[in-house]
């Protein structure tokens, strides 16, 4: 894509594997290991709907891939239940990241929301205190560096993001680096809650809202025009305002050339997008456009477990469907590394000290 000797080396799948990955869109509740879940429901006396690790693992993929959004969220019940005490949401948290560092991942934004955390007396802190714990283990120990930091989600459908926001606030220089809304978004527009991104306006914090997955182009204006969002989170239905014509002329509506234009960073999560009905196949993803365009794509895993993904799958995936070289995976993750929220010379220091130099070796291997 810029000329450099990695633009015509199609990566091997395990080169894939080994080069630097950034995910900003990765929710902790839907990223547990099946085993874990087993022992930490046995724990607590929680009913699952399989008892081996490989069952649960199929059932979890099964459930998200039904067609039904019911029994999608449902799995979700199951992990949350499990994730209510300080040790376990600190063994979940680290055993997380040692899996984002066995995927190659070098930096992470990682999103779940504290308050499905607190039906056995956790209070809020608590449950941001554990995970934090969880997470400072796992880099700890970690043979290969990883920069971790949270982002705390509020629920659309429930009336506490103003707390949520403050809560992301008083966390923000020991870990937490931003704010995210969540949930069913038909009917639950993000202005319901602009008195918390109001909030992290005045408090010059960093905030992303779910918009354009399930829903259109309404939620992307919204949570830009409205609430002000630094990135997009799915973005996906933004190819609802781009025309693509027989002759293959594109034409961007005005909300579209805005998104474009602005660089407003899209959290694309290609398998799960597949999952939900927001495309296809991913083949025939938007995400093939979007990158043609030269929007601000990045490529996430959204829920590792219900999608039986990583972001070594997501990448293999997009360079056999679209034939990417190692120069668009370096792309794409640039791209998001330059959208974290991170400060800008820490982002930078990742960029020029770990991602180009790790492509750049990768790139090597096939001169």
């Amino acid at each position: 894509m810029n000329g450099t000797v990695t633009e015509l080396t199609v990566p091997t799948p395990e080169q894939v594997a080994r080069a630097p990955k950034v995910v900003l869109h990765d929710h902790l509740d839907g990223g547990l290991r099946p085993a874990t879940i087993l022992e930490l429901a046995r724990e607590v006396g929680h009913d699952l709907p399989a008892d081996t690790a490989e069952s649960l693992a199929r059932w979890f993929a099964e459930s998200a891939d039904s067609g039904s959004l019911e029994r999608y969220l449902e799995t979700f019940d199951h992990t949350v239940a499990v994730m209510q005490s300080a040790p376990a949401l600190t063994r979940v948290a680290r055993e997380f990241v040692e899996d984002l560092v066995a995927d190659g991942v070098v930096y992470a934004e990682v999103r779940y929301a504290p308050e499905q955390h607190v039906e056995a007396g956790l209070s809020l802190d608590d449950v941001v205190a554990a995970v934090q714990q969880g997470f400072d283990e796992a880099v700890a120990a970690a043979e290969t560096p990883i920069v971790v930091r949270q982002l705390l989600t509020a629920m659309r459908h429930q009336a506490r993001s103003r707390e949520i926001a403050e809560l992301a606030v008083a966390w923000r220089d020991r870990g937490v680096a931003g704010f995210d809304i969540a949930g069913a978004e038909a009917g639950f527009p993000p202005t319901r809650h602009l008195d918390a991104f109001e909030y992290l306006q005045r408090e010059n914090s960093h905030f992303t809202i779910h918009a354009g997955e399930a829903f259109g182009l309404p939620s992307i204006w919204q949570a830009l025009q409205w609430c002000g969002a630094d990135r997009l989170g799915h973005g996906v239905r933004i190819v609802d305002d781009i025309e693509v014509a027989e002759d293959g002329t594109v034409t961007l509506g005005r909300l579209a050339q805005y998104v474009r234009d602005r660089r407003v960073p899209l959290e694309l999560c290609p398998a799960s997008n597949v999952q939900t009905g927001a495309a296809t196949s991913i083949a025939e993803h938007p995400i093939g456009l979007l990158t043609r365009l030269r929007f601000r794509v990045t490529v996430n895993t959204d829920n590792r477990l219900m999608s039986n993904t990583s972001m070594t799958k997501e990448m293999t995936a997009l360079v056999e469907a679209f034939g990417y070289t190692l120069d668009d995976l370096r792309w794409f993750t640039i791209n998001a590394m330059k959208s974290a929220f991170l400060p800008f010379d820490e982002r930078l220091a990742i960029i020029d000290e770990v991602i180009k130099p790790g492509y750049a070796a990768l790139a090597a291997e096939g001169v």
